[in-house]
C-alpha cells in the first residue's frame, strides 16, 4: 500500500465520523432560520367562515356558562379564550375592558365572552377581580373546547357574525393598535 492511500483512509474515516454532525448543524441551521421566519398572528384557521364548534361550557360560580345559544343571538359576537397564568391575557385584559365599554359597540349590541382555558375557578376569580370584561366566562378546563375550536395558544379571540359564522380570529394579545386597525374593522365587516 502507498503512503498516499495510507493517508486517504483516516481522512475518510474523519469525513465518516463527522458527517452526522454536519447534518445536525445543516437541521439546526433550517429549523433556527424558520423559527423566525413568520408572523404567528398569520396563521390561517381552518374555521373562518364555518359555523362555530359547539359550545356548552359551565360557568363560573353556578353563573350561566357560554352555549351554542349565545354565539347564535343576531349579533356580533367576540369569543376570548384566556387563562390567568398566560402572562400575555394580562397585557390584553386592559384593552378588552375598552372593548366591553366602548359605547359605540354596546349600541350594537356586540357581546364579549370569556372562555377560560385549563384554569381553576379560583383563579379565575383573582384574574377578574381588577375588572370583568365578559359578558359571561365558560369554564373550558380540560381544553376540548380550545381543541375544537384549533387554538394554538392563549390569548386567541373569535369575532363571530350574528348567526355563529367564525368571520375572523386574533391569535395572541390584542394592544390599541391591534384593537383599533383589526378588531374594529372586522368586527363592522362582520355585522354586514
Amino acid at each position: 500500500m502507498s503512503q498516499s492511500s495510507a493517508a486517504a483512509a483516516p481522512r475518510g474515516r474523519l469525513w465518516l465520523a463527522l458527517l452526522p454532525l454536519v447534518g445536525f448543524l445543516v437541521i439546526a441551521g433550517l429549523l433556527l432560520l424558520r423559527l423566525g421566519a413568520g408572523d404567528s398572528s398569520r396563521l390561517p384557521s381552518a374555521l373562518i367562515g364555518q359555523p362555530a364548534p359547539p359550545l356548552n361550557l359551565a360557568g363560573l360560580d353556578g353563573a350561566p356558562g357560554v352555549t351554542d345559544a349565545d354565539l347564535r343571538k343576531g349579533h356580533v359576537t367576540l369569543v376570548n379564550i384566556f387563562a390567568s397564568w398566560c402572562e400575555p391575557c394580562h397585557i390584553e385584559h386592559e384593552y378588552l375592558m375598552a372593548l366591553a365599554s366602548d359605547p359605540a359597540l354596546k349600541a350594537q349590541g356586540v357581546a364579549l365572552y370569556g372562555v377560560a382555558q385549563k384554569d381553576s375557578a379560583e383563579n379565575i376569580r383573582r384574574f377578574l377581580a381588577a375588572g370583568d370584561p365578559y359578558g359571561k366566562v365558560g369554564l373550558d378546563l380540560d381544553g376540548r373546547a380550545g381543541i375544537d375550536w384549533g387554538v394554538y395558544g392563549v390569548p386567541e379571540t373569535f369575532i363571530l357574525k350574528g348567526d355563529g359564522t367564525i368571520s375572523y380570529k386574533v391569535i395572541g394579545p390584542m394592544g390599541a393598535d391591534t384593537l383599533e386597525s383589526v378588531v374594529k374593522p372586522e368586527i363592522a365587516k362582520a355585522m354586514k
